[in-house]
């Protein structure tokens, strides 16, 4: 009579973090509730090597392995020793890579490690958009240190969906709106000037812009809002705070689409950054 295999332990082997496997193994073993099940997963296993010695540990006391590597050979490596020492292997990933090669006609990458970085990104948009949101038009300058980005600017130089684009880049930022006669926060002089960027528009634009926006919300005296006399008093103001701090590049968002002024401050950072890198490198070259 067979003797009923009430616990098992499952081998997680993966060239990423495993968390894929052990969450679809996790997924597979919910069905059988009477079972006990005990995990141990090994990630970032990239060479023969490494697979050899789990499977030693594996084939004395008899576990199952799964395993999702994307290398062909390392795959392979893995059939042959669960063959030789009799260990019962899951492959979880090479036949659909074998699929989908048939589907697409093409041989796929087989880099370890692209579904972890995808997800890195996601969750770094994800953190971003967070951010972002929390600190639109002026709100919790206290972690204002914590950005990448700040956008400053008097009202309707497109800040909000100008930092939501941006966001969704990965960039955390933060817009400040200028307010006439009125000095900005302190704390903007306290941070990286280099992450600050000024934004201005063109008064009959402005005015434009604010004459459409109180029309869409129904009202029909303009105030000071769409003055012309005021609104040029407002850019006169916010140019005097930009001519105060010259290391803030500033860009005319005057009939521009916001991708458009997001690609011009993104190819800034980007130089900036090679630049640093540069300098870096070669103070590093003199020591």
């Amino acid at each position: 009579m067979i003797q009923e295999k009430k616990n098992l332990k499952v081998i997680i082997i993966s060239d990423g973090t495993g968390e894929t496997a052990t969450a679809m193994t996790r997924a597979a073993i919910s069905q059988f509730k009477s079972k006990e099940i005990f995990f141990t997963r090994y990630k970032n296993v990239r060479s023969a090597e490494q697979i050899d010695a789990i499977f030693q540990e594996a084939s004395i006391h008899h576990d199952m392995v799964v395993y999702t590597i994307v290398s062909p050979e390392l795959r392979n490596h893995v059939q042959k020793l669960s063959k030789k020492e009799k260990v019962r292997s899951i492959d979880l990933l090479g036949p659909l890579l074998l699929g989908l090669a048939n589907v697409f006609e093409m041989e796929p990458e087989n880099q370890p490690g692209l579904l972890h970085a995808v997800d890195d990104k996601y969750f770094q948009k994800v953190a971003a958009v967070e951010f972002t949101l929390n600190h639109d038009d002026g709100r919790n300058i206290q972690s204002l240190e914590e950005c990448d980005v700040v956008l400053v600017g008097i009202s309707r130089t497109s800040k909000t969906p100008l930092s939501i684009y941006l966001s969704l880049e990965g960039l955390k930022v933060v817009n400040i709106p200028i307010i006439l006669n009125m000095p900005l926060p302190e704390k903007i002089h306290q941070i990286d000037q280099r992450k600050i960027f000024g934004l201005t528009i063109e008064p009959e634009a402005l005015i434009q812009i604010r004459k459409n926006r109180l029309t869409k919300l129904g009202t029909n005296s303009q105030g000071d809002y769409a003055d012309t006399d005021k609104v040029q008093e407002e850019i006169e103001w916010a140019n005097k705070l930009f001519s105060e701090n010259r290391r803030w590049p500033i860009f005319n968002v005057t009939n521009k689409a916001l991708e458009e002024t997001a690609a011009e401050i993104i190819k800034l950072i980007s130089m900036r950054k090679r630049n640093r890198f540069k300098q870096q490198v070669r103070f590093e070259g003199t020591n």
